[in-house]
């Protein structure tokens, strides 16, 4: 296995990856198929055309006007409403057909994306997506086909056909409006803002839909429903919330609204367009590769060149890395030598500075790396309590006496002090979160005098309170999902199947039949994690801004249902070959497959796989698995003492070996904050990495990760740490979200008729089993009257 690492860590080219809220739309949209739902493609087409035929009298659906295939749409939809179950499905194929963009008549798959875009926006304004939603709901509640599924030994795709054919639309419709292109008509940008707003709000059954699909997920993981396609669940939960609540650069902005709104100073940098600019650096060498360079070295080829000091750090920022106007030279030392890219060693990663080595030839343009900011990356951060911190240590020292919270009082200090406190004050960073925690102190404090609090109806916000009841619910069934889809999981007999919506009902007898469905399991378990985990980094991020408790309500219930080391269990595998796998067969994925004839698959093709360097949803699955560790662990003790403590050092350091800037930073974030309890030893034998986080990691000015002082290492109470954060949560949902809020100070009803009178819901449940209530809980409990005439 080591020599495996090595040889991948050698080869291991710069990954020419971009990341974003998803991939192109045509790799999206083919993403929410099954290679094993193939033949349904042309199951679709001939009902359509059935239907059609007696209707257009032999001219073509892009023959027809725009009013005329509205009239046609009004059709389907009343035929939407008849009875019989079959009926209904065939009609239900014929809208996916045209959500698919009538593939049989267009020539290239340009045509198909087109006429899918025209008809999904025609299919919208008559009104297609709500009719849907009420069979859905059908769907959901249909108790015969749930039992008959928990009965059944082995589940396959006909018992989700019904279901498979709505969320298909449904996901079409969602995805194709949320994404933007130039030549939009106005009135499909209106479209889409109204739909937006629609899927956002309470509308549906008074909740928001994606409530809908959290619900279809917590009923499949309880084992109540196991027909349900969970992988297309799963893409439309995520497709919804990312268009409801914004992807990440609206959230950039939505960040930015926000400071200005409680007039904070603006953001040192736009974080998005730092970590786009970053280069990668090569990973720390392996014992392996120490040993074969070692042995190289010994042969002599090249002549050495002495090491130049390093008297400042600042030596290599006045340098520009990029520039090809120096040879490369090995250095004497093997501890310090890296093993790039063709043996390319990387000034990044290195504690002694030499004359920078020319760049591989680039892959990409080079003028999109021209206006990398010289210098570290990231405006130092300072937070109000370090400062407290610091001039509390600096007094107890200088004077014998502290000032409690006293930022502004630097009396008999000296003059080192006062420059120290002045440049903290420069690069002091107050959050959004910081300000929300303010306030809700203050509301909890002073209820009476500061007032009700207005609460602005942000998508978010609706969410939220839909979720809050069953968060717990949701937070655990999607974590189960998630291992369950781990290529690290074994499978077990009690474990979740994920593959009902997968598996063909008659298995393969051939051994090509086998490879194809072995890449459409692998395939298929691939696009849940990339689902969970992009849905649980966006409700984390979008819950942080709206409200700081809401987020750690959240992080909360995530940590205790194990998703640190859910995630850490993840990782612990040849991340490599995890993000260079070639689990897809391009000549089946759409729209490719429908317009193009379908060449003879041999083996041979399949094994091949595609000629792509990476697979962009492993890779954009990792950076979001290691972000909500990220979000879980920072600030947070006791959970950064649980990586010590799970040993994710090496498992998170062989992450490194992915060139790619992005993960490459998030992996040294992880690091960054367990250094100081990882010990001398480790830090001595990783000063690549420790270089490495020194680079490319926001410095915090008087955090000592590098060193590790004794005050640092304090005894972790993990139980006492969560209870305190829970506390905080729960007051706060308790202020604003319960419903007999402020029992103290509200006005009581002391009439007995107003009381007695007053008209109280009952379940619809209570109605038949009201004479049993009452004897077991009236009749046949003996009452004490005589306890009523003593005094209390």
């Amino acid at each position: 296995m080591q020599a495996e690492d090595m040889e991948s860590s050698m080869e291991s080219p710069n990954l020419e990856f971009e990341y974003g809220d998803s991939d192109m739309l045509t790799a999206e949209l083919s993403e929410l198929y099954s290679y094993t739902e193939e033949p349904e493609f042309a199951l679709n087409r001939d009902y359509f055309e059935e239907d059609f035929r007696s209707h257009a009298r032999g001219r073509r659906w892009t023959e027809l006007t725009v009013d005329e295939q509205r009239t046609y749409v009004m059709r389907l939809l009343d035929a939407l409403e008849v009875t019989d179950r079959d009926k209904r499905l065939k009609v239900a194929r014929a809208i996916l057909y045209l959500a698919q963009g009538v593939f049989d008549e267009c020539d290239t798959e340009v045509d198909v994306l087109h006429w899918s875009r025209h008809n999904i926006f025609l299919l919208y304004d008559m009104g297609i997506f709500t009719a849907l939603l009420e069979l859905l709901s059908m769907e959901i509640d249909n108790s015969q086909a749930c039992s008959s599924a928990v009965r059944k030994p082995a589940i396959s795709l006909a018992d989700s056909t019904e279901l498979r054919v709505l969320l298909s639309i449904m996901y079409l419709m969602v995805e194709t409006v949320r994404v933007q292109t130039e030549d939009d008509r106005p009135e499909w940008r209106a479209a889409r803002e109204t739909f937006k707003n629609e899927l956002g709000s309470p509308l549906y059954n008074g909740e928001p839909f994606a409530l809908l699909l959290f619900t279809m997920v917590t009923k499949f993981c309880s084992m109540n429903a196991p027909h349900f396609p969970m992988k297309k669940v799963l893409l439309l939960l995520w497709k919804t919330v990312l268009f409801t609540l914004g992807g990440f650069e609206e959230l950039q902005q939505m960040k930015v609204g926000a400071r200005e709104r409680l007039s904070l100073p603006p953001l040192p940098e736009d974080s998005i367009k730092v970590v786009r600019a970053m280069r990668a650096a090569s990973p720390p060498a392996s014992a392996m590769e120490l040993i074969e360079q070692q042995q190289q070295q010994k042969r002599g080829r090249r002549s050495r060149r002495p090491l130049v000091k390093q008297d400042s750090l600042d030596t290599y920022n006045e340098r520009d890395p990029f520039k090809n106007d120096d040879s490369r030279d090995e250095e004497d030392d093997p501890e310090d030598t890296d093993s790039g890219i063709e043996g390319e060693v990387d000034p990044l990663d290195r504690d002694v500075i030499i004359q920078p080595p020319p760049p591989p030839p680039p892959l990409r343009p080079p003028t999109e790396r021209v206006n990398f900011p010289k210098g570290l990356p990231w405006a130092p951060k300072v937070r109000e309590k370090d400062i407290e911190h610091f001039l509390e240590t600096s007094r107890n020292k200088f004077i014998g006496f502290t000032l409690g919270n006293d930022t502004e009082t630097l009396v008999g200090l000296p003059r080192p002090i006062h420059e120290s406190v002045k440049t903290l004050k420069q690069h002091k960073y107050v959050s959004v979160s910081e300000i929300q925690i303010k306030r809700e102190e203050d509301l909890l404090q002073c209820p009476l005098s500061l007032g009700e609090e207005e609460v602005e109806e942000t998508p978010a916000e609706i969410l939220y309170v839909g979720m809050l009841p069953s968060l717990s619910q949701y937070v655990i069934a999607l974590l189960k999902l998630l291992l369950a889809a781990a290529p690290t999981s074994k499978a077990k007999t009690d474990s979740i199947n994920i593959l009902a919506d997968v598996l063909p009902e008659e298995m393969p007898i051939t051994v090509l039949q086998s490879m194809k469905l072995g890449i459409d399991v692998n395939r298929h378990k691939e696009i849940i994690v990339k689902a969970i985990s992009a849905l649980l980094l966006l409700l984390l991020k979008h819950l942080k801004l709206n409200h700081i408790y809401q987020f750690e309500i959240v992080s909360q219930h995530l940590v205790f249902a194990n998703c640190i080391p859910l995630i850490l269990k993840f990782f612990n595998q040849n991340i490599m070959s995890y993000i260079s796998a070639k689990n897809s067969i391009c000549v089946l994925d759409f729209p490719h497959c429908v317009v193009h004839e379908m060449p003879e698959l041999t083996a041979e093709s399949l094994e091949a796989g595609d000629n792509n360097q990476f697979c962009w949803r492993n890779l954009f699955s990792c950076i979001n698995l290691l972000r909500i560790l990220n979000k879980l662990t920072k600030w947070k003790h006791s959970r950064t003492m649980m990586l010590v403590v799970f040993k994710s050092a090496p498992i998170l350091k062989r992450a490194l070996k992915v060139k790619q800037a992005m993960m490459q930073l998030y992996v040294l974030k992880l690091l960054k904050i367990q250094t100081k309890y990882l010990g001398r030893q480790w830090r001595k034998s990783n000063m690549k990495t420790m270089s490495a986080i020194y680079q490319k990691v926001r410095h915090r000015l008087n955090d000592d990760w590098a060193y590790g002082n004794d005050i640092d290492a304090r005894p972790w109470d993990f139980q006492a740490e969560e209870c305190a954060l829970r506390e905080s949560i729960e007051k706060f949902n308790s202020r604003r979200y319960d419903k007999n809020k402020n029992g103290d100070f509200a006005p009581v009803d002391n009439c007995l008729q107003s009381v007695l009178g007053q008209r109280v819901e009952l379940p619809e449940d209570f109605h038949y089993s009201y004479e049993m209530w009452l004897e077991r809980e009236v009749f046949s409990q003996p009452i004490q009257w005589e306890g009523l005439l003593q005094n209390p």
